[in-house]
């Protein structure tokens, strides 16, 4: 008997789970995948910009989850870059390496300052705060009150739009889980030791020539090359969901199109979970559709810009951390893939700003953000002053990041146990549960989201994923 699955959203995490599903020869299944823009990958697209290509956000192709590896191999098997990691950080008009080089931050901070910060490191060890409930105070128990001013916190507050206080340490933890003061150094340390496995910070990661969104149209593509009866519907919006009958029937908006009715045996949303709940015709008590409501999201966009002149710095991307200037983090294109740049000759950089739905930088017209993007590059000298823009277009992503603020920490466990209780229905991805999961751990719990589907029973857990792995950017050698 066939068995009918919608899966919302084709991003990593609802591509993966309809890939899964469809290489799968032990079930008869009908998949309709609905994704509302018009271009596959999510937050992991690419966007062509008159011959010009710009990742949103920049995603790095590595994994500790061998099936992730496998899956981005078996659909881009001649299409990976080796790229070399080159990430730094702008602050107070000095740059500092990423992974950390002594003597690099010895130059630029000085011997006083250095002294200082390692005075602050040890002055945290002797009286540590005895609570670990934010950002701040779990970031200065491992590395030290100056060192988490000077680097963390300006960076962290522009990307969340809140005091570092108010970031719950259970989004630092998931982020940089074992990574410390001491670890830091060791790692900033030309050190070899035979038999002996230190963790040491990723220094190279493939990369698809044109960029993510390549990955994920040649998974599109291979989702409906390999079963008739799967479909990857772009420019289609769920607008309401209802449940009869242990059937659940989903009401679809497809432009161009009237509204569509369908029925289906279960449902795979990595739509966000705000929106989910609130479309659902369920018996979902008031409380529940209130944390829906509150559930905040922080969004960001990126400003795509052509130079007239060469490219001259050598990272991948930069961190701001700079109080003077909006900017937050600089990618460069030609470092990324020299296929994404059409014109070798001329600069390619990605200028993002986090922001909020409707606030000052969201609602600024696009030629006014083109412009004061320019300006801070040439402001902090990223770019030399005598550079010519000569094109310029913004992208815009919504409900990128899930914040971690006070209100989650207080309501979304008991958030996630209803989502839990709801038949038939799994929730994967970033935004579908609400978890700042990386991009790999997003397509895992799509995998695992499948293979409940092929079991019949809920045997893999999605909520664990990313609980307790090891910081996302740390290898063992």
């Amino acid at each position: 008997m066939t068995k009918k699955i919608l899966i919302i959203g084709a991003g990593p995490a609802g591509l993966a789970c309809a890939h899964e599903l469809s290489v799968n020869k032990t079930k008869d299944l009908n998949v309709d995948v609905i994704e509302m823009a018009g271009q596959v990958g999510g937050i992991s697209k690419t966007i062509e910009f008159d011959g010009y290509y710009y990742d949103l956000g920049g995603h790095r192709f590595f994994s500790k989850i061998n099936e992730v590896n496998e899956l981005w191999k078996k659909t881009l098997p001649n299409d990976f870059l080796v790229r070399e990691r080159l990430s730094r950080i702008y602050y107070n008009n000095q740059f500092y390496n990423y992974p950390l080089q002594i003597k690099n931050v010895l130059l630029n901070l000085g011997m006083v300052e250095s002294f200082l910060i390692l005075l602050s490191f040890i002055k945290a060890k002797i009286f540590p705060f005895k609570e670990e409930n934010n950002f701040e105070q779990w970031v200065t128990n491992r590395f030290g009150s100056r060192l988490y001013k000077t680097f963390f916190k300006t960076y962290t507050e522009k990307v969340w739009g809140i005091p570092c206080k108010q970031i719950q340490a259970e989004w630092v933890a998931q982020r940089i889980k074992n990574l410390s003061f001491v670890s830091a150094i060791l790692n900033a340390l030309p050190l070899k030791r035979k038999g002996n496995k230190i963790k040491t910070l990723i220094t190279k990661f493939n990369y698809p020539r044109y960029g993510p969104g390549m990955m994920y149209e040649a998974m599109a593509k291979n989702i409906e090359k390999n079963n008739k009866n799967f479909k990857v519907n772009l420019n289609s919006e769920l607008v309401k969901l209802d449940y009869k009958n242990k059937k659940w029937i989903a009401t679809i908006k497809q432009k161009g199109s009237k509204l569509l009715v369908k029925e289906y045996d279960e449902i795979v949303s990595t739509m966000p979970i705000s929106s989910l709940i609130l479309s659902m015709n369920y018996d979902i008590p008031e409380d529940i559709k209130e944390i829906a409501a509150k559930l905040k999201y922080r969004a960001f966009l990126v400003v795509c810009l052509v130079f007239n002149k060469p490219n001259k710095l050598k990272d991948n991307w930069i961190y701001i951390h700079e109080k003077s200037v909006k900017l937050g983090r600089l990618q460069v294109l030609n470092n990324w893939s020299p296929f994404m740049v059409k014109n070798k000759n001329y600069s390619s950089y990605g200028a993002e700003y986090f922001c909020s739905e409707g606030d000052e930088i969201w609602t600024k017209p696009d030629k006014e953000l083109v412009e004061l993007a320019v300006k801070e590059l040439k402001l902090c000298g990223l770019v030399p002053k005598d550079y010519e823009c000569i094109k310029g277009n913004v992208v815009y992503a919504k409900k990128t990041y899930p914040v971690y603020d006070e209100f989650y920490r207080d309501n979304m466990p008991k958030f996630i146990e209803f989502v839990k209780t709801i038949p038939k229905l799994q929730v994967a991805g970033r935004c579908g549960m609400f978890k700042y999961n990386n991009m790999d751990h997003s397509i895992y719990t799509g995998l695992l989201a499948a293979r409940n589907i092929i079991l019949e029973h809920h045997k893999y857990d999605l909520w664990s994923v990313n609980q307790d792995e090891e910081y996302h950017e740390i290898k063992k050698e």
